[in-house]
């Protein structure tokens, strides 16, 4: 649903036509979530069979053009005002694979573990590295910083959601090592309580230090 409404809410600042929806929605996410563009005209052509959009024209190279209704403008102003639905959260597939790990046969959970703690450290500082691109280019006063602070939101989003997926991590070993040594049974080879996983109070660089008014 967040394409469908993430399409309404660029067509509210004028007619666009396909593959600009797609460049315009990858740069305010920083191509975090790729579209295609067979994809925005799918969606498109069901925001208009429900009334939400509406063909208006073609530019002067050709392109059909899309315009937001009222109806699309009441869709997008309740999707802003309601909360997402953490109900029903998506299914993970880094949960899935820990818990089908413990107790598979000659599967070291820890081992597993150890590596994902690995890939997701990089991922955060990846993400950091990106963070203070994105700064400098607000700093700079360039033409697209509306643009830069949608990505930079982006950005704060995913150090966070890495950071606590470090800590989590963190958390599976220590427990599993505690559980082992109570009941007496193995969970892989013995290994000593992880090092605490980087955050925003140890690493100021990351997301943590203001995540509601970017430095």
């Amino acid at each position: 649903m967040s394409i469908r409404h993430g399409l309404l809410a660029l067509l509210e600042h004028g007619p666009r036509y396909g593959s600009r929806l797609r460049s315009e929605f990858e740069s305010r996410t920083g191509a975090t979530w790729p579209l295609n563009v067979g994809q925005v005209y799918t969606t498109l052509n069901r925001l208009e069979r429900d009334g939400m959009v509406a063909q208006n024209g073609e530019d002067e190279a050709g392109h059909a053009l899309y315009v937001i209704t009222d109806a699309g403008r009441s869709e997008l102003r309740s999707w802003f005002e309601t909360p997402v639905d953490r109900s029903s959260p998506p299914r993970d597939e880094l949960a899935i694979k820990l818990a089908m790990a413990v107790g598979a046969p000659g599967v070291d959970i820890r081992a597993v573990i150890q590596s994902q703690r690995h890939h997701t450290v990089n991922a955060m500082q990846d993400y950091t590295r990106l963070k203070a691109q994105a700064l400098a280019a607000i700093e700079s006063g360039g033409s697209r910083e509306r643009d830069d602070v949608a990505w930079l939101l982006v950005l704060e989003q995913l150090i966070f959601q890495t950071e606590a997926e470090a800590r989590w991590l963190d958390h599976c070993e220590v427990r599993l090592i505690r559980l082992s040594a109570a009941d007496g049974r193995g969970t892989g080879p013995a290994a000593a309580p992880p090092a605490a996983a980087p955050s925003a109070q140890t690493h100021p660089t990351t997301a943590g230090a203001r995540p509601a008014r970017p430095d």
